[in-house]
């Protein structure tokens, strides 16, 4: 957890939870233009009950710049549940980073690629050789950036 560009990367606490919230639906709106309507409010209502759980399975990570939250991300570990179905529950192989989120003014200063490399850190440090995420095509900053820290993208997983 570091100090770099202007803002510092740390673990979240429950008092970060509205803030985190904001940011991640300012930085998801946009594809509110692109996606139906009903998808569209399907998928806000998933970021704030996601982002809603601090201390639940996943570690969420926030970065913080002039003591505001300008951005956040989770990693669920290795093992935990990923979607319940009728008579199981699908476990992660691996871990996975979900829901990065820039706030608006603060993207282009990296705060996404320090986000997504303290994840890699911590995944290799609980002995962990793999960390997976999900994008979408219509994120193509995401994308690029993924594929900038050396993620490489698995056509049969899309």
């Amino acid at each position: 957890m570091g100090n770099e560009g202007g803002f510092r990367i740390r673990t979240a606490t429950k008092a970060d939870r509205a803030a985190i919230q904001e940011v991640n639906v300012a930085a998801y709106i946009q594809y509110a233009e692109i996606m139906p309507l009903d998808i569209w409010e399907s998928y806000k209502e998933n970021i704030l009950e996601v982002t809603a759980n601090i201390g639940g399975p996943a570690e969420q990570i926030v970065a913080e710049m002039d003591g505001a939250i300008v951005g956040s991300v989770l990693i669920f570990p290795e093992g935990s549940a990923m979607d319940e179905g009728d008579d199981e529950v699908l476990r992660r192989k691996w871990p996975e980073i979900r829901l990065l989120a820039v706030a608006p003014s603060a993207r282009g200063k990296g705060i996404g690629a320090a986000l997504t490399k303290e994840c890699s850190w911590r995944a290799r440090e609980s002995g962990v050789a793999t960390i997976t995420l999900n994008t979408l095509d219509i994120m193509p900053v995401a994308l690029r950036m993924y594929a900038q820290l050396g993620f490489v993208r698995i056509r049969a997983s899309d």
